[in-house]
């Protein structure tokens, strides 16, 4: 089977080399870059992989135009901040050229604060990213994207390890924007919300992850996100009312 590993990027040079590192056995890594000022040109030239520039589009149209220039029909989609594990490496590998599935789950395992997490629903974490690009496609989400397959989904052994989050500054940054597309999306459904409802709903969200899902089993890092998620809802639903605001 030949793969092609589909990224986009901005201004990730430090995760993207890494990851570029752990995709050695893709036969082509397209890049797709929102013109990044920082060394990602340098990265991929060092790395073999193809650089390819764009606007952003929202995540499920920039990832799918990512995975339009990919020359295989099979394709790995990975962030930028994700790594594949030598034992999902080996799983790829062990796949036949032409499988029955139409795509592959793998399972991610994400770090906060420079912990891995195993609770607070981050894991098992089974996410869709090695499919026949003829069988299956990201949908048209700007946010919270994923794969849909015409066809049979199976699971593959090893993790797609996720470098999510090493500092505070970095999920508060990256909040902010997904906060508003969320929103924005939930306003086009015809959502509405108010601020109770808004305060109600981030409560809910932290007392499920921390004690329903077991975010204190992952000790102070797991709390703290739980917080950091509880604030993220309360972020999404206020402005979410702020849009029916005159």
């Amino acid at each position: 089977m030949k793969i092609s590993a589909a990224i986009i990027t901005r201004d990730a040079a430090a995760a993207l080399d890494r990851c570029l590192a752990s995709l050695d056995f893709c036969d082509e890594v397209v890049v797709l870059d929102q013109h990044s000022a920082d060394q990602t040109a340098a990265v991929c030239a060092r790395r073999g992989a193809r650089l390819v520039q764009t606007e952003w589009l929202g995540f499920g149209p920039t990832k799918q135009k990512a995975v339009d220039l990919c020359r295989n029909r099979w394709v790995l989609s990975i962030d930028s901040d994700e790594q594949v594990s030598a034992e999902l490496r080996a799983a790829i590998l062990a796949l036949p050229d032409e499988p029955a599935a139409a795509a592959f789950a793998v399972n991610r395992l994400s770090r906060f604060l420079g912990h891995w997490i195993r609770h607070c629903g981050w894991h098992p974490d089974w996410v869709v990213r090695l499919f026949d690009r003829e069988r299956a496609a990201f949908d048209a989400k700007p946010v919270h994207e994923a794969v849909h397959a015409r066809g049979p989904v199976e699971r593959l052994g090893g993790l797609l390890l996720h470098d999510a989050y090493e500092t505070l500054e970095a999920y508060i940054a990256r909040l902010d924007r997904y906060t508003t597309a969320a929103a924005a999306e939930l306003h086009q459904q015809g959502r509405r919300s108010g601020l109770g409802g808004a305060w109600v709903r981030s409560q809910a969200a932290f007392w499920r992850m921390w004690l329903l899902q077991g975010g204190f089993r992952d000790g102070w890092p797991g709390t703290v996100l739980c917080a950091c998620s509880s604030f993220y809802v309360l972020s999404k639903y206020v402005k979410l009312w702020r849009l029916d605001r005159p």
